[in-house]
């Protein structure tokens, strides 16, 4: 089936990001989120960050036009039965994901695949929610610009569910991971997130402070300290996936206490204007 129109659910700062990236691959794409007010402030920033690629020379006017016209948007499932290709960027939280997925598996015509830009989740437990596990799997896209896209399997997912993906993903001009088994964080964040719980536990420690930390990890191996990084990901996100990891894997990613203060006092980062760190 040649994939034509793609969906989005999802009207955050990545569901955005895909958007752009889909309509400038040459997709029509169908952006969802509950409210059309939601989807009045992405189309907002849709539109300043195209502005923003055209000042920088990375695509031009008429791109930008075209992408714009490409991307309709909707708080309701209508017009989903027309698509080829969902791709569900809504929060991370596993129930909310399959039930997403239970929704779009009754609506969507034979064929359609459905894939997660989960970072964390179990890619066989969201495909459970549907009857057609087999055309279902992870495409995981980290932050914008980044290059990269994970595509994950799930236990049923076929090969040719897997091809379709990595087709849409080479379009959009990103490097293809294959990630061989459904394991939670995958391969970059199963990597990376041990470096954010140590950067906690040595700042609760008091070995040094979070400033002090991030100056050391950019100085040496990063462009961003783990700190910094965090705030931008969003720490409820950080410790969703950890509780997720602890559960799974075992007692060695429990999330220190300082985390979880940060979370219940609501300083999530960036998207609230405060975490580790304030933002004006």
């Amino acid at each position: 089936m040649a994939i034509e129109k793609i969906g989005i659910i999802g009207a955050g700062k990545m569901g955005n990001g895909i958007a752009i990236t889909a309509a400038l691959a040459g997709y029509n794409v169908l952006l969802k989120d509950q409210t059309i007010e939601i989807l009045e402030k992405s189309m907002a920033a849709i539109k300043t960050q195209l502005a923003k690629m055209v000042s920088k020379n990375k695509i031009t006017n008429d791109e930008s036009n075209t992408a714009l016209k490409a991307i309709n948007v909707t708080s309701s499932y209508d017009g989903f039965e027309e698509l080829d290709f969902v791709i569900e960027a809504a929060v991370e939280n596993l129930e909310i994901k399959a039930s997403i997925f239970g929704e779009l598996d009754k609506i969507c015509k034979n064929g359609a695949i459905f894939v997660s830009n989960t970072s964390t989740y179990s890619i066989t437990s969201i495909a459970a929610a549907t009857n057609h596990p087999e055309q279902v799997a992870g495409m995981h896209f980290f932050l914008p610009p980044s290059k990269l896209i994970e595509i994950t399997r799930g236990y049923y997912t076929s090969d040719n569910t897997v091809s379709a993906v990595a087709e849409v993903g080479e379009k959009m001009g990103k490097t293809i991971i294959e990630v061989k088994k459904d394991s939670p964080g995958f391969i970059a964040n199963r990597v990376y997130t041990p470096l954010f719980l140590e950067a906690f536990k040595v700042y609760e420690e008091g070995l040094a402070s979070m400033e002090e930390i991030d100056k050391a990890m950019t100085s040496t191996y990063l462009p961003v300290g783990p700190f910094a990084l965090a705030d931008i990901i969003g720490l409820d996100v950080i410790l969703s996936g950890l509780e997720y990891y602890e559960k799974e894997i075992g007692a060695q990613w429990k999330a220190p206490r300082c985390l979880k203060e940060l979370v219940r006092a609501g300083r999530l980062g960036k998207k609230t204007g405060k975490g580790w760190y304030d933002y004006k």
